[in-house]
This record gives C-alpha cells, structure tokens and sequence, in this order.
C-alpha cells in the first residue's frame, strides 16, 4: 500500500492480531486478574463497540467471574456479531434505551449498576478515562503494545519511526502506543472521528472542537451543549463516538507533545476497503480512521517512516459497512483492483 499511495513507508502494529481481535484483551486481563484477586463477584463495563465488551467476557470466562456488559442500543444494531460473541461468552448484555443509547450513556448505565453494589463488583472501564486510578490502571496495561512496537519497529528498520498514529475516542490503543514513544524524538498523533462534519452532534472530536469540562468523574476536554452538559456526538465508529478523551491526552495535547488529526466518515470508509484490498487486512472502523490519516500524511511527507496502531479488526463492522457502503465504494475501487490484477 505503501509503495501505491507513493509516500511515506506506512508500518502497522498488528494489535488486530490478538485474542478477540483488538487491543483491548491488555488490560481486560488485567482487570480480571484484579478482580479475582480483591475477591470480586461480578465484572461490570461498558462498551461501544463491542472489542470491550467481548475482552472483558472472554476474561471473565477463563477467571470464572460472572459479566455484565451496558451496550447502547445504536451500538448493539451496528455491531450485532461482537453482541453474539458476548451472550457466546456468557455475558449479561444490558441494552441502553435513554439519550443517544451511544457510548456516553452505556457509560452511565455501568457506573450506575457498579455503585448500586460495589463491594461484590468491579467496574472494568474500557478507556483512559473516568476517576483515578481508571485512566492511570488502562494506560499501564496498554503501554505492552509502545514497548513492543518500539522494540519491533527498531528490529526490523534499524531506527524509530518518524510519526506514530492512533485513533483516539477515549484513548486506550493511543495511550497504549504513545506511552513507548514518549521520551523519543518521534512525533504522535491522536486521530479523532470528525464524523459528517464540524457542527456539534455530526462529530466526535473532542480534542479538536472541545472545552475544559468534567465528566464521568474526570476533568479533560469534551464536547458540549449550549448549557454546558455533554453535548451529543456521532462517528460511524461506535467506539470512537464518546464526548470527552482521557485527561493524559489531554494534558499531552496542551503540552504540545501530542498532535491532533481528524478523520471523516468517508475517509475511514475509504481507508477500510483501501487496507482491506491492497493489504488482505480488514481493519476495524475505529482503526480505518488512523490509516485514513496515515496515507494523507504519507503522501506529503515521502522521506518519512509512519508507524500505525491498527487496533483492531473488522469483522465485526463488515455486516454495517456492507449495508451502507458497498455501492458507494465498489466504484470507488475499481480501478485500484484492476490496477492489481494487472501487475
């Protein structure tokens, strides 16, 4: 792909690869293994698109804790296949009826269950977000895939790469990869879901369009209404569709050391079937929005080395992206699949 797009070598970390097919199985384990050593009865969490919800399940599973998962229920339409593996699994999944039944209130929904028992409970966060130690806890499982992927990335080229690129909702995956990279002379950028637009409700893009703002238990930068509450967010990823990013984004972000990069619906939907047809890799809607910046940033800066967080796979986005898109981008395709079938 690198050599077609004709810029920057484009390098992936491979997190798609992993058990359940994200990154988010890192810190599920982790939280099981806690949970099962502070004696704990029942795993709660939150999920948007369902990677969470279906590591956690498939922690509590192998530790033998019961799981109850809150799903909104946008997102239990769209990701039906991750909804199976969870019941699969053996999880209790909770469907969100109220405001958006998006993220933000699959969220409120967990919280509220955790605090109605928290003795025999533990809420299992999916994100770098909410109180400490939630973000602090999240961000020190992911950091595995920055010591992995810096250590790989010099294996394999010799050096760093030039740029590191992850997409960023809450911000596990990014946390996760920024965390090996950040005392390097390397630049990262958090790309974030820029939806159908810049008006509020048409995006996600916290970081880009936000304001100092508490939420969920955590001061950062969210997305607000004219009177100052969560404003309603949308992306085509539902796990990119959350009105705030963990609080350590957000200070990188104003320190300077982080860079702030958006992708659209259409670009994260070309950039799906672009992966998945010159690559053979499917990646999954969240992560699309990271290639889609990668092969714009690649294309203007040829002499540089890109390394991408691919978080994980599609498989369970391709029965959506199908219904939606496929007319759409089967012609937009065409030639690049003739091109291939020539060489």
């Amino acid at each position: 792909m690198s050599e077609r797009i004709g810029g920057a070598r484009i390098y992936l970390k491979r997190e798609d690869l992993n058990h359940t097919g994200a990154h988010k199985l890192n810190h599920c384990m982790g939280e099981g293994l806690l949970a099962k050593y502070l004696g704990k009865k029942k795993l709660i969490a939150e999920t948007g698109a369902g990677q969470h919800g279906v590591a956690l399940a498939t922690a509590g599973a192998y530790f033998g804790i019961p799981v109850e998962i809150h799903m909104g229920e946008v997102d239990i339409e769209k990701e039906r296949p991750n909804v199976i593996r969870m019941k699969i699994l053996g999880a209790e999944v909770v469907p969100v009826t109220v405001g958006g039944r998006t993220l933000k209130e699959a969220v409120d929904s967990a919280f509220a269950s955790y605090l109605s028992d928290p003795v025999n409970s533990i809420y299992c966060i999916g994100s770098v977000v909410g109180p400490h130690p939630f973000p602090f806890m999240v961000r020190e499982f992911q950091r595995v895939v920055g010591i992995e992927s810096r250590e790989q990335f010099i294996e394999m080229t010799g050096s760093l790469p030039d740029d590191v690129v992850a997409c960023v909702g809450g911000g596990s995956n990014a946390m996760g990869i920024f965390s090996g990279f950040l005392d390097d002379p390397v630049e990262l950028y958090g790309v974030e879901p820029l939806g159908r637009g810049a008006k509020i409700g048409e995006h996600a893009a916290s970081l880009s369009h936000g304001s100092e703002g508490v939420m969920h238990g955590f001061n950062s930068i969210m997305l607000k209404d004219a009177d100052g509450a969560p404003a309603p967010v949308y992306s085509v990823a539902s796990g990119l569709d959350y009105p705030s990013v963990g609080p350590e984004h957000a200070f990188l972000s104003s320190q300077g050391r982080t860079r702030i990069a958006t992708a659209t619906d259409e670009e994260a939907i070309r950039a799906f079937f672009q992966l998945s047809r010159e690559e053979g890799i499917i990646p999954a809607l969240e992560s699309a929005h990271a290639v889609a910046f990668a092969t714009k940033l690649a294309r203007e800066n040829p002499a540089r080395s890109i390394l991408v967080n691919l978080s994980g796979r599609g498989d369970k986005d391709i029965d959506f992206v199908m219904e939606k898109y496929a007319a759409f981008v089967e012609a937009d395709f065409a030639t690049a699949a003739g091109a291939r079938s020539e060489d």
